[in-house]
């Protein structure tokens, strides 16, 4: 349950014995101890000793910001306060029904204002008040309850630890008795409700449960603790962890949600990089500086309320308070990296500095470098989503003159293909939703085109099957171009995507299955082609192919597919591909399946994936299997639960594989895993952050 370095050790030594473990020129090997195994340091929580000292030196100086944010803190911190501890919180959804719910909140701010306070003016007072509040609340309180149990100890508990930190470390008379029942407090009561994390909900959750959860690990000098969490930040589960909660180009797993949500998790996950970065870790460059880029996308949109390039519906949800996160982020990367973070700059100093507080006084630490220049954040740019999928702007590519146009609701669509078979007519369907009453039957020298996002061909609700399928075994000329294939019940999420999404993993969804193109022995299916599709939300396959030849997949974002519906989880993938001889997979996106791979090959001759995107899934991004002729290269292969990319055996192997310049990193098994290949190639791969990073 609890990772250890030793375990660590353990391992790494297992697999260099064994000759599991092996280098080669060809293969970049970035993997360094991402745990903390030095002592802690103390205070050692958002602000080492240094930190501290900066911060009353500035105060002292009426340096600003700290002048305006020490006068905020002054006027929000009283000796007056009445602490009320209470033996049990329970807070519903979105602070329903709360039964203590406010005096746990003002308990751990008041507490946190009071430690800071006593530290900058060496009142005594404030300790004394700081040190009540903590022994009142480590002393009576048993436990949390209701929907935002985690959440409570996750948002609030690490203004507790952060105030005892200081006050345990700075000479503020806090007795053992006192220490030790705060000790008590964290093992018996905040410890346990977060343990596990809450793999089920949204991102935001489990960033703030690793924040707290490091925390308490420094103030115990528990390292399995503080450990546990660093592992949740590099290779978290569903939802959680840096490279699951922001993709590339900074789209948060919230951001088809609310601004909101998508302040306070990359404001949370800040934290615990702040925390990291006192004990001597770097959280802030994994994913090439994930978090910045979660950072200067939102500040930009939080800024201006333009639409920005991104996978989803975008929403304009709670845009209109700015949360006060920015300055803790701005501050490192200009202080320490020599990087202008320029949005969030921008909002730090017009929108948060002038009201905030601890937001300024706790964040800004010593500055490691004295830079001349900044240097802008380079944002990887790949795979947007204005290029992959069904685009926003509309067609990748104009109909021809005389394609047949099928508005939504008019002529039968199954009528018109039957009608051209053969033709290599285009059919294109107009704007709007069409809905299917049975599956779509697909022939020879059919082109079934839509308008971008704006089509949307959809299985009506109660019709639980494929939704596009062969109707010849040996069709050929067939082409699907620029729409949205919608898995999901409804076309229109609700406020909270998650919730959804959760309602389609599990085996008693309703059974919907994307495009499957399956020949048999009857004969090959030639010559298909899949360009600037989205495929998304079946709990089964999204695309199914078996017995093709000639089949591209270009530019196409096959995501969210893969349930645990009959006959169960690990069967249904992104893309499912087999026997099928020279096939092309580029430039095309196949994330999050909730219980299968981003794209499996089984049994195919003459297969290139080439550019693509395999992240967040349940199993492995790619794997490939009893195969031959493979080319997998220039793809990024992240953040998935199994291993990154696998080449192996079902029984015979594969023979004839190319692994080149590909990227593998915060996946949670190994990030390249070949066994049982007869010539093998490996070029320029790049693997970390993996718990192993190649096999």
């Amino acid at each position: 349950m609890k990772r250890t370095f030793f375990f660590e050790v353990c391992v790494l030594l297992l697999l260099i014995l064994t000759g599991s473990i092996y280098t080669q020129c060809s293969t970049h090997v970035k993997k360094q101890s991402e745990y903390l195994t030095k002592p802690f340091k103390h205070p050692g929580m958002a602000q080492s000793a240094e930190d501290l000292e900066y911060m009353r030196e500035m105060v002292q100086k009426d340096e600003e910001p700290w002048k305006t944010a020490y006068k905020n803190l002054k006027e929000q911190t009283s000796l007056d306060f009445v602490v009320n501890p209470m033996a049990y919180i329970s807070v519903g959804a979105y602070g329903a029904n709360s039964i203590g719910g406010r005096e746990y909140s003002q308990g751990g701010s008041n507490a946190y204002n009071h430690a800071l306070m006593w530290y900058i003016t060496k009142d005594q007072r404030y300790a004394d008040k700081a040190i009540e509040i903590l022994d009142a609340w480590a002393l009576t309180l048993r436990g949390f309850d209701g929907n935002n149990a985690k959440l409570n100890v996750a948002l609030t508990g690490n203004s507790y630890m952060n105030a005892a930190e200081i006050i345990r470390h700075t000479g503020a008379g806090w007795n053992e008795k006192g220490i030790e029942q705060f000790k008590r407090a964290i093992l018996t009561v905040f410890y346990p409700t977060v343990e596990d994390f809450f793999t089920e909900a949204n991102g935001n959750w489990d960033g703030g449960i690793i924040n707290t959860m490091m925390c308490m690990g420094v103030f115990l000098d528990n390292h399995d603790m503080f450990n546990r969490a660093v592992e949740r930040y590099f290779r978290g589960l569903r939802n959680s962890g840096i490279i699951k909660y922001v993709y590339p180009g900074g789209q948060s797993q919230e951001t088809t949600r609310d601004w909101d949500h998508v302040q306070l998790g990359i404001g949370e996950f800040a934290k615990a990089a702040q925390v990291a970065n006192t004990q001597g870790l770097d959280f802030y460059s994994i994913g090439d500086d994930r978090l910045a880029q979660g950072f200067e996308q939102c500040a930009k949109y939080m800024l201006d309320k333009q639409g920005i390039d991104m996978y989803g519906v975008m929403q304009h949800r709670s845009n209109e308070r700015f949360k006060d996160i920015y300055e803790s982020i701005y501050s490192y990367y200009k202080n320490s990296r020599g990087i202008d973070l320029v949005y969030t700059g921008e909002t730090a100093r017009t929108s948060t500095r002038l009201r905030s507080s601890v937001g300024v006084l706790t964040t800004i630490k010593v500055p490691k470098g004295n830079f001349k220049e900044l240097r802008k954040l380079v944002i990887p740019d790949f795979l947007k989503a204005s290029q992959t999928g069904a685009l926003l702007k509309g067609p990748a590519k104009a109909a021809p003159e005389d394609a047949l146009i099928i508005q939504q609701g008019g002529e039968s669509i199954q009528e018109v293909i039957d009608a051209n078979k053969g033709t290599g007519k285009w059919i294109v369907l107009a704007a709007g939703v069409h809905e299917l009453e049975k599956p779509l039957v697909m022939y020879s020298g059919i082109t079934l085109a839509g308008e971008g996002r704006a089509t949307i061909l959809h299985l009506a609700r109660g019709v639980n099957t494929e939704t596009v399928v062969n109707g010849e075994n040996s069709m050929e000329n067939v082409t699907i171009r620029d729409m949205i294939i919608e898995g999901a019940i409804n076309t229109v999420e609700n406020a909270d995507p998650n919730a959804d999404r959760r309602n389609r993993m599990y085996m008693n969804a309703p059974s919907r299955e994307g495009i499957v193109f399956r020949s048999g022995r009857g004969g090959t299916m030639k010559n298909i082609t899949f360009e600037n599709i989205t495929v998304q939300n079946f709990t089964k396959n999204g695309i199914f192919i078996a017995d093709g030849e000639n089949v591209v997949i270009n530019r196409c974002d096959i995501s969210d597919n893969g349930g645990s519906v009959v006959p169960g989880e690990k069967f249904h993938h992104n893309l499912f591909l087999s026997y099928s001889q020279n096939t092309k997979i580029t430039y095309s996106r196949f994330d999050a399946s909730p219980w299968g791979y981003g794209v499996f090959v089984k049994r195919c001759d003459g297969v290139e994936i080439l550019g693509c995107e395999a992240a967040r899934n349940k199993l492995a991004g790619i794997r490939c299997a009893d195969s031959r002729n493979l080319s997998v290269c220039d793809n990024l292969i992240e953040g998935n639960e199994n291993n990154g990319l696998v080449v192996d055996a079902l029984m015979d192997g594969c023979t004839n594989v190319r692994a080149k310049n590909n990227l593998a990193q915060g996946n949670t098994g190994y990030g390249f895993f070949f066994e049982k290949v007869t010539s093998l190639t490996k070029q320029d791969n790049i693997s970390k952050h993996n718990n192993v990073n190649f096999k």
